[in-house]
C-alpha cells in the first residue's frame, strides 16, 4: 500500500534522505524512530506531497505521489492537530469532511467520533476545551470520514499521559484491523514496540534498520537504537 524506491532529498546541499526504500502493507503499523533531523518528517512530507523529492519514487497503492492524485488516499495527524478552537468537535469534523468532498448527517458524524472513543458529551463542546488526546481523536475521526487508506502521524504520543497513550494505541490497532496503514514518526521506543508491527530506525537520512516488532522487546530495541544512531 505504501512504497518508497530510492528516494533522495537534499536541502541546500545537505542530504536529508539518501536512497530510502521500503514497503508497507495493508494493516501494518510502521513506527519510524530516529533522532531529530534523521529524515522521519521529510519522509512523511514527501508522501503527503508537501515537499518534492529530488529523485526516486513514492507510491500510495498504485498511484505515484507527485504524478497522480493521492490526497484522497491519505490523512495526516501532526504532533499538534490543527483544528478550530471556536468550533465543537463535531463541527470541526463536519468542516474537514466537507473539504474532502464528503457530506454526512449529524448521527453519522457522531458515529465517527464515537468510534475513536470521544465521549458523547464532549462531541458538541468547543475544541478549545479539549485535551491533546481528545484533539487527536477528532483528527482520527477526520481520517475515518475521509476513508483514508494511509494515515501518517508525526510524534502522536508526545505530551500524552499514560491513559491517553493507551487509548491511542487501542484506536490505532483497531484501524490496522480495518486494513488501514499507519505510518508514524516517533521517539517513543516503548510505544513503538507495543503498537507497531514494523519498526524502522533512521540515521542521517538512511533507513538503517527495519525490524519485526514481534521479534524484539523494548529493552533490546533501546539498545539497538543507541548502537545505530
Amino acid at each position: 500500500m505504501l512504497k518508497a524506491t530510492n528516494i533522495v532529498k537534499s536541502y541546500n546541499g545537505k542530504v536529508a534522505l539518501k536512497d530510502v526504500s521500503f514497503e508497507v502493507s495493508k494493516g501494518e503499523i510502521f513506527c519510524l524512530l530516529g533522532q531529530n533531523g534523521a529524515g522521519k518528517t521529510t519522509t512523511i512530507n514527501i508522501f503527503l506531497g508537501f515537499i518534492k523529492k529530488d529523485s526516486g519514487q513514492a507510491f500510495i497503492g498504485d498511484k505515484e505521489v507527485g504524478i497522480d492524485d493521492t490526497n484522497q488516499l491519505t490523512a495526516y495527524i501532526p504532533e499538534t492537530v490543527q483544528l478550530y478552537g471556536n468550533l465543537s468537535g463535531i463541527e470541526n469534523l463536519d468542516f474537514f469532511s466537507r473539504l474532502a468532498g464528503f457530506k454526512y448527517t449529524t448521527p453519522e458524524l457522531e458515529a465517527f467520533l464515537a468510534k475513536t472513543g470521544l465521549q458523547s458529551d464532549a462531541q458538541h463542546q468547543r475544541l478549545a476545551s479539549y485535551s491533546k488526546g481528545m484533539r487527536q481523536k477528532v483528527g482520527i475521526a477526520v481520517a475515518l470520514a475521509k476513508n483514508a487508506e494511509v494515515i501518517f502521524m508525526d510524534e502522536p504520543t508526545s505530551g500524552l499521559d499514560p491513559k491517553a497513550t493507551s487509548e491511542f494505541t487501542k484506536i490505532c490497532k483497531e484501524l490496522a484491523e480495518m486494513g488501514k496503514v499507519i505510518f508514524m514518526a516517533t521517539h517513543d521506543i516503548f510505544n513503538a514496540v507495543e503498537l507497531g508491527t514494523t519498526i524502522g530506525i533512521m540515521k542521517e537520512g538512511v533507513l538503517a534498520q527495519r525490524l519485526n516488532a514481534n521479534e524484539i522487546d523494548a529493552g533490546q530495541l533501546n539498545q539497538l537504537y543507541l548502537e545505530t544512531i
